[in-house]
């Protein structure tokens, strides 16, 4: 493999890691809420304590957050495809790489602020000791969208 084609494919690797750590903490955004839509006996909610008018008002936040982040995604997920089809092409083009690299870096950027802001929203709805339990959760989780997924599975 040539230096170029290995700094490219070393790139979309980098690139593929960020997007899969960004979309971990997406997903545990997502699921929480829908695991607090299933109601008091879904296992988030549960292990929050989260009562019923914190429960409305989790699925109420969830709604805008998933509006945005949802198609976000799915147009990460077509920039990646763009660039690895760009680096593995038989025409290297740098710019086309250039591009669809940029283009990934701004909306990983724009969906770190969603997850964000999301998080901030929901700390918001919780109290000091559910706040605790979250974080605890979300800090004994493995790296990646399996530990989070295992979470809302359990």
């Amino acid at each position: 493999m040539t230096r170029p084609r290995l700094l490219a494919y070393a790139l979309a690797l980098s690139l593929s890691l960020n997007l899969g750590v960004l979309a971990a903490v997406g997903y545990r955004a997502l699921e929480s809420g829908r695991a607090t839509s299933l109601g008091p006996e879904s296992g988030l909610a549960s292990h929050l304590g989260l009562s019923e008018v914190q429960q409305q008002h989790w699925r109420d936040a969830e709604l805008a957050f998933l509006a945005e982040f949802e198609p976000r995604s799915d147009e990460i997920r077509e920039h990646r495809d763009r660039l690895v089809r760009a680096i593995f092409a038989d025409d290297l083009d740098r710019e086309a790489i250039e591009r669809a690299r940029a283009r990934i870096a701004k909306l990983q950027e724009l969906q770190q602020r969603l997850v964000i802001e999301q998080l901030l929203r929901e700390r918001e709805l919780l109290d000091k000791g559910q706040r605790e339990r979250l974080v605890k959760l979300l800090l004994e989780q493995a790296p990646g969208a399996e530990g989070f997924e295992q979470l809302h599975r359990d």
